[in-house]
């Protein structure tokens, strides 16, 4: 009694077609999305440098008037959170089709 034997082409056609699918596998995301992405990120970069300065020559003078401006409390934080509002828009936008 023989064994059947598979052909050596049957075994190795698996792996080939698993690249190719593989290949045409379209992105995730659209270029839309990484320039929403690109957007939220400086979004999120313009609010650090809001936040940013205050820096005295003198440790003993502690300046209340400039660390806690409208700026850096308010402004700053909710422009950040902007920002991470606009990536999450962005990763949740569905490419076109």
């Amino acid at each position: 009694m023989a064994k059947q034997q598979t052909p050596l082409k049957e075994k190795q056609a698996a792996p080939v077609q698993a690249k190719q699918t593989a290949a045409l596998t379209p992105f995730i995301f659209d270029r839309t999305n990484y320039l929403i992405m690109i957007g939220g990120v400086v979004v999120i970069l313009i609010g650090f440098m809001l936040m940013s300065g205050g820096a005295t020559t003198d440790p003993n003078v502690f300046p209340k008037e400039e660390l806690y401006s409208f700026r850096r409390i308010t402004l700053a934080p909710i422009v950040v959170m902007l920002g991470f509002g606009i990536e999450i828009l962005a990763i949740l936008k569905r490419p076109k089709e």
